[in-house]
């Protein structure tokens, strides 16, 4: 398969390395050359199926809308730009392509999603909580796009919006932490990766899953799948 990498930051550099394992080729764009999507080309387009998007809030949008004229399908990994999802599920089924969007592209973390949905019926009897996310000292967005996920989990399914403590230290891949605590118990969960090899490893299968296909989906819906 033919994969158009948008960043290569240090996520995106562990995406070309295992794309590279997996035998595909990969194109990179790098934000210098495609400064407001203006390099995702007709031109280009004849040379990738499937564009991967590990960039900045800034840019990642200007990249799903190039994808969307030139009908490339897309997988996004960049976080922080989640208040325009409405639209940018509207563009993507007006447009025709495949995308997959995601808070996270890691198996583990998608597998605490779901572990999340199941402690947060404690919600529903007399627990409290809070969320705790750490990350690197430059990650921009704050709270995290997992711990926003999280969050949502435990509203949904616990009926109750619990605070997010966002603390940014060190070249920290990622922990996310659950407190659910009552008068009797506590109950502490914890997803700490150990390296953003997960993250890469997902939104290459994520790439490969979407090949062919159209519609809008959220990683956490199809990871069982990739």
């Amino acid at each position: 398969m033919n994969l158009l990498l948008l960043g290569c930051g240090k996520t995106g550099s562990l995406v070309r390395d295992y794309a590279i394992e997996r035998h595909h080729r990969v194109r990179l764009l790098d934000g210098k050359e495609n400064a407001g999507g203006a390099a995702i080309t007709p031109e280009l387009a004849q040379e990738f199926d499937v564009a991967i998007d590990f960039t900045t809030p800034a840019a990642v949008l200007h990249n799903i809308e190039a994808c969307a004229r030139m009908k490339k399908n897309i997988v996004v990994g960049t976080t922080g730009w989640y208040d325009e999802l409405p639209r940018v599920e509207t563009l993507v089924n007006q447009s025709g392509i495949g995308f997959v969007w995601g808070a996270n592209f890691s198996f583990g973390v998608n597998l605490f999603f779901e572990i999340a949905k199941v402690a947060a019926e404690a919600l529903k009897h007399g627990y409290g909580g809070s969320i705790e996310e750490l990350h690197h000292v430059h990650k921009k967005d704050a709270p995290s796009g997992t711990a926003a996920n999280i969050q949502q989990v435990l509203e949904q399914t616990g009926g109750k919006k619990m605070a997010i403590a966002s603390i940014r230290e060190g070249d920290i891949p990622g922990t996310h932490t659950i407190l659910l605590d009552s008068e009797f118990d506590s109950l502490t969960l914890t997803h700490a990766a150990k390296s953003r090899r997960g993250f890469a490893e997902g939104a290459v299968k994520a790439a490969e899953w979407l090949q062919g296909k159209t519609g809008f989906y959220d990683f956490r819906d199809i990871f069982h799948e990739v």
